[in-house]
């Protein structure tokens, strides 16, 4: 690989005129300047990005940490993410695994946007004890180098009980998300609050994980346990897709007999039949303001606390019992 000495000894210039030359200072003549970055191109010669990273302390690369890239939920946000980067000059990488912890300490990126349930929150502090910037959206941390944009999940739970409670419906059943996921936690407990209002409502708790497979599987406890018309909150639009294929497969009709509702109105869910009820928030939002708060981490503001609201979307998979 060509260094910076191969380009100094053939122009016959010191290795620091060379790195002033690269770096566009005007400690070298116009000339000089011109001369030696014409033979760093005939040498293909290559920067090192941790070199210059090390020098400058500043890669312009941003890493959001997710729990896995699977389904269909995170095309918005890191489009919102990365939009709002790259107007700031900043660029943005998706890590996952313990492998890529590495990089705020390594100062491979200048900071990082966390909705990873694997990362351990004594690892983050440490972190932000040692100045890297952080924003998590997955959990509440109180740190002068973190903030925290989260989803208001109870609000958009509370929504959902009551709508399948207004609609008439007295068995209703939840089906749960992963226990490691902050996100489910809030809105089991919110679910949890919201039924004891409901003295006449049947509440029922069922597994779930998040994905298709697991929506299935909780249809198909429903459909074995089926007597009367049942209200059914899914705790994201994944398991409730799961829910439609498996229905679709017996004499049951979503909106008729199994009335559901879900949580994130991912794209799909205005396209499937009947129209899904789910609740709704900005995740082009959610992104972007993550990334903008970071950004103000990184200009030395104050962190900041922000909430991303929801509301509900009525669709006819819920209907009057």
């Amino acid at each position: 690989m060509v260094s910076i000495k191969d380009i100094a000894k053939k122009a016959g210039v010191s290795i620091s005129t060379v790195s002033y030359a690269l770096n566009g200072s005007p400690k070298v003549t116009k000339e000089t300047s011109e001369r030696i970055q014409a033979i760093a191109k005939e040498l293909n010669y290559i920067p090192s990005a941790a070199a210059r990273s090390l020098k400058k302390r500043e890669t312009k690369i941003i890493g959001i940490y997710l729990t896995n890239y699977s389904g269909a939920f995170y095309g918005e946000l890191l489009q919102g993410m990365m939009e709002t980067l790259s107007k700031n000059g900043y660029e943005l990488i998706v890590c996952s695994g313990k492998e890529s912890h590495r990089f705020l300490p390594e100062r491979m990126i200048d900071g990082a946007i966390i909705l990873d349930a694997t990362y351990e929150t004594e690892e983050l502090l440490s972190h932000a004890e040692r100045g890297h910037k952080l924003v998590v959206m997955d959990r509440r941390m109180d740190h002068p180098n973190i903030s925290q944009v989260l989803l208001d999940n109870k609000a958009g739970a509370t929504l959902a009980i009551d709508h399948l409670a207004e609609k008439g419906h007295r068995k209703i059943y939840v089906l749960k998300g992963p226990e490691i996921s902050f996100d489910a936690r809030q809105r089991l407990e919110a679910v949890q609050k919201a039924v004891q209002r409901y003295s006449q409502v049947e509440y029922i708790e069922l597994d779930g994980d998040f994905n298709k497979p697991s929506g299935e599987a909780a249809a198909k406890k429903i459909h074995q346990e089926f007597s009367e018309p049942v209200g059914v909150f899914c705790l994201n639009d994944e398991m409730a897709i799961g829910m439609y294929n498996y229905f679709s497969r017996t004499n049951l009709r979503i909106g008729e007999d199994v009335h559901i509702i879900g949580f994130d109105n991912i794209e799909v869910s205005q396209y499937i039949q009947p129209r899904l009820a789910t609740i709704n928030y900005s995740k082009h939002k959610w992104g972007s303001l993550a990334s903008e708060l970071l950004i103000n981490l990184i200009k030395k503001k104050k962190p900041e606390h922000e909430r991303i609201n929801v509301s509900l979307i009525e669709g006819d998979s819920v209907r009057n019992r």
